[in-house]
């Protein structure tokens, strides 16, 4: 008898996979739970941010999945066939938008498994960028705690379509979590005024922090554009450009980001003579154990990092 090979068996069993999955997760999308009801609806999230809000708000309800490990890069992720497996169980899908996710990756695999997808940036007011003469959509608008809140509020319109009859549980949750958003806020103000205004100069990697910037009185610069994509590219004029422009200013620290390769700042720290302020939680939340591993933890302690490397 002739045998089969291996290869051939493997792609036929990941085929098999795919579509069983996604016969079982096409069926309970529109179910929900039902009362008593052990099993639970499944939710895949691009970015841990994301992830975090959902938790806060869906408890054990469903099972949260996140695509982005902690310290992973948005920007630059590619997708792998453990992200499409998940994505086909799932129930909803929900991204940040704004092409935070690279080359709409994570719209890519919702669409291919015909699973609703939730844009949790709709409703936010954006920045605007230059991407390279293109005017874009700042996608970072969770470093401003008030648009954390519209996150929150549009995970909880969609996973309520998706369960009705649990709504308001999530609708409860998602009160006490917004009034620990708003304490954050006003905590995070409180903060930064041990920072004389004339220091409140924020430089990081890349375009990460302007909603921050905004809303706490900061100036942003970066060395690269909004995209860590573009960080092979740095011509040397343009950072020649920002080190001139940090020793104008007399900028005090700069900072690295935890997703990022920390070389480029590291040399234009040399160059001034500066000191390199820490790292901060920008794309991405901290590991599990650590000080960031929730939302309201990265921005604790990225205050706290800035706070101390500044005033």
């Amino acid at each position: 008898m002739k045998r089969i090979p291996f290869k051939l068996i493997q792609c036929f069993g990941m085929t098999l996979l795919l579509l069983v999955t996604s016969m079982f997760g096409a069926g309970s999308e529109a179910l929900g739970q039902d009362e008593g009801s052990s099993k639970k609806l499944t939710l895949v999230c691009s970015t841990t941010q994301i992830a975090d809000f959902a938790r806060n708000i869906v408890g054990d309800r469903w099972e949260v999945i996140c695509v982005l490990a902690p310290g992973e890069d948005p920007h630059t992720y590619e997708v792998g066939n453990d992200d499409a497996l998940s994505v086909a169980r799932a129930n909803l899908c929900l991204e940040n938008g704004w092409n935070l996710e690279g080359h709409s990756w994570m719209k890519r695999l919702a669409t291919n498994a015909n699973k609703p997808l939730v844009t949790c940036v709709e409703g936010v007011k954006p920045l605007m960028l230059d991407a390279n003469g293109e005017t874009v959509n700042d996608p970072h608008a969770w470093f401003d705690t008030s648009n954390a809140s519209i996150y929150v509020l549009n995970i909880v319109d969609a996973v309520s379509k998706i369960d009705p009859s649990h709504a308001a549980e999530y609708k409860a949750r998602s009160k006490l979590y917004l009034i620990q958003i708003r304490a954050l806020n006003q905590w995070i103000a409180r903060q930064v005024t041990a920072i004389p205004k004339a220091r409140r100069i924020l430089v990081t990697h890349h375009d990460a922090f302007g909603y921050f910037s905004k809303a706490y009185g900061f100036q942003a610069i970066s060395p690269v554009g909004w995209t860590t994509g573009e960080l092979s590219g740095v011509a040397i004029d343009q950072k020649q450009k920002i080190v001139e422009q940090i020793r104008e200013l007399g900028v005090k620290s700069i900072f690295v980001e935890t997703t990022i390769n920390r070389e480029l700042l590291d040399d234009i720290a040399r160059e001034t003579g500066i000191t390199v302020g820490g790292e901060l939680y920008s794309d991405a939340m901290g590991g599990q154990g650590t000080a960031g591993e929730t939302y309201i933890g990265m921005m604790r302690e990225n205050v706290l990092t800035i706070v101390e490397h500044l005033k």
